[in-house]
């Protein structure tokens, strides 16, 4: 009996390896990780300034199960927050860099920059809608984030 258990996990095992066609399984492998580099996008920086928009083009397409990261950059020319929960919920967060100094949150809601900085986000896009990013109580300063 024993014989026969382990004849039928060893033949298991060789269908179990997916066959390859030449340089495809180099690629296959690359799918499988979400922190694969193949898996990866930098996204225009958002530019956070007293009454100008954050992005110009104002809208972002970003795939569900990439990774991508986004710097947030503020002059300093006002003390000025931008907020998106809905999108910060939509999204697990891998981390934020700011200063040099790595921040693994759970969630957040908003950041508020009172000086001139930079803060970088890096996260996967999880669950697909129709998102915001914007300065609270400004129409005009806001980008529009579609995760399909």
């Amino acid at each position: 009996m024993r014989n026969i258990v382990v004849a039928i996990a060893a033949v298991s095992a060789v269908f179990a390896v997916p066959a390859f066609a030449e340089g495809e399984a180099e690629e296959a492998t690359a799918q499988a990780g979400l922190f694969a580099n193949s898996n990866r996008e930098n996204l225009p920086k958002l530019n956070l300034s007293a009454g100008e928009p954050l992005l110009k083009d104002g809208k972002l397409l970003l795939k569900s199960g990439k990774y991508y990261e986004i710097e947030i950059e503020a002059d300093g020319s006002q003390e000025l927050a931008i907020s998106g929960p809905s999108f910060f919920r939509s999204v697990w967060i891998d981390e934020i860099v700011i200063n040099g100094i790595e921040i693994r949150p759970m969630a957040i809601d908003s950041m508020e920059f009172d000086e001139a900085g930079t803060a970088e986000i890096s996260f996967i896009a999880i669950k697909p809608g129709s998102h915001f990013l914007s300065v609270p109580g400004s129409e005009t300063q806001r980008v529009e984030i579609i995760i399909e």
